[in-house]
């Protein structure tokens, strides 16, 4: 058989089955099902053992009162004098409640930022983050180190979970960005070596409020 004839017969295949439809062979599979089913965990465990496992610091708190009381302890033991936070009504509410070291209005130089999430993902241990708050897309990765402050209320169970609420919550105005993040920035390329805070902060920080 010459190749032209052997070309032939591969093409006359694909167009037979360009023109026939082929049934789904699972169609259960096609994203209608969560394929991982939530434990008998609480979320909040569950996001905590999942978050810590990937280098995350995690730390509950009662209420805001709590977080900043925590939240002013982790800055003197670290000695940071340069608090940076965009938020406005976030930054507001830590200073009602005693916390004083913001500092600075530049990202550039600082020692840590601060911002909300849309939610956390407890199965991944993951921060979900959006450009739809007033830290947009840059302050939870330009700093060396990123402090997350959620609610329980935030808590999902899968990812599947966290897209649908953003759906949700937005209607037909999604934002332009939506990141994952998952503990520090790493990466194992050069070597096999673990190496942190490559491309992002070296450190990330939960604090979740019990509300």
């Amino acid at each position: 058989m010459s190749v032209y004839s052997s070309k032939e017969a591969i093409l006359k295949k694909i167009r037979k089955a360009l023109s026939t439809s082929t049934p789904l062979p699972f169609p259960q599979s096609e994203g209608n099902n969560s394929l991982y089913q939530p434990s008998q965990q609480e979320l909040e465990l569950q996001f905590a053992e999942s978050f810590t496992q990937l280098q995350g610091k995690f730390a509950f708190c009662l209420d805001y009162t709590e977080l900043a009381v925590q939240l002013q302890q982790l800055v003197r033991d670290k000695g940071w004098t340069k608090i940076y936070c965009t938020e406005t009504a976030l930054k507001q509410q830590l200073i009602d409640h005693t916390f004083n070291s913001f500092a600075g209005d530049s990202l550039a130089g600082c020692d840590a930022s601060i911002t909300s999430c849309e939610s956390l993902v407890a199965r991944t241990g993951t921060i979900v983050l959006s450009t739809a708050t007033e830290s947009g897309r840059t302050v939870s990765v330009y700093a060396p180190v990123h402090i997350c402050i959620a609610r329980t209320s935030q808590l999902v169970y899968d990812v599947k979970d966290a897209l649908q609420g953003i759906k949700e919550k937005y209607a037909g105005n999604l934002p332009s960005l939506v990141s994952f993040a998952s503990g520090p920035s790493r990466t194992a390329d050069i070597e096999k070596t673990l190496v942190v805070g490559v491309h992002g902060p070296g450190e990330v920080y939960v604090f979740l409020v019990d509300q």
